[in-house]
């Protein structure tokens, strides 16, 4: 799982086939049937339509795709959100995370050892704290399509928009983050616990959002970013 989580975040177009080769030539005996089923454990997917690429609930409402042709001109217009597998020395956890797209700015992020909803309504309802977007982008996850994620945006009267079937470069902003996280952070760390891999993330992220610089922001910082447009004062990351 360490070895597919690695060759994702480099190369996020493999599906279960081409991680089948890539982990071969690695020296792993394994077939595509135990590849695709890590694969879907860890919550992940080639880019490409195919079968067993996402994880949606048959019962649930998939909201359409809002986003493409529009400009992304300030913040609290996009927020969006996604889940990614963080690995431990023993296991592995989740990690969510909701980013504003014109910024850049982390207005929160929860770990979990589990893909239940709770640990992204969690997330959702810190960052609902801090502002309100015109439109909220996720991916078809159940976690999202839930009734219990999508309710507090409706309330808000928030425009919910929803990924295309295997385009996971419609939320392309949440891919780059979480390849700064992995490669800035995550495997260079070697989380041992949960417990280490949250004091770890809580310090990237303030990090991310406080001090280091995007060349796509004129090397300014996320949080100088979304705090010059939005008035709001200092914006912290819930320490939990």
């Amino acid at each position: 799982m360490n070895l597919i989580d690695e060759q994702y975040t480099r190369l996020p177009f493999y599906g279960s086939r081409r991680m089948v080769c890539s982990l071969r030539q690695l020296g792993h005996a394994v077939n595509r049937k135990r590849v695709q089923r890590l694969m879907q454990e860890m919550g992940i997917q080639g880019l490409s339509p195919g079968p067993h690429t996402s994880r949606r609930h048959a019962e649930h409402i998939v909201y359409p795709y809002l986003l493409r042709g529009v400009a992304v001109v300030k913040p609290d217009q996009v927020w969006s959100t996604d889940i990614t597998y963080i690995r431990l020395a023993q296991g592995f956890a989740y990690l969510v995370a909701i980013l504003d797209w014109f910024s850049r700015y982390v207005l929160s992020f929860r770990l979990s050892n589990s893909l239940e909803t709770f640990f992204c309504r969690e997330a959702l309802d810190e960052a609902l704290a801090v502002g309100t977007p015109e439109i909220f982008n996720t991916d078809q996850g159940c976690q999202f399509t839930s009734a219990d994620f999508t309710r507090p945006l409706e309330a808000r009267q928030i425009r919910i928009s929803m990924d295309g079937r295997g385009r996971a470069f419609d939320n392309i902003f949440v891919e780059r983050l979480w390849r700064s996280v992995k490669y800035e952070e995550v495997y260079l760390k070697g989380y041992q616990t949960m417990s280490e891999a949250q004091a770890g993330l809580k310090r990237y992220f303030r990090f991310y959002n406080d001090e280091r610089f995007h060349q796509a922001l004129g090397y300014r910082t996320p949080h100088q970013v979304y705090v010059e447009k939005t008035g709001w004062g200092d914006v912290t990351i819930d320490p939990r």
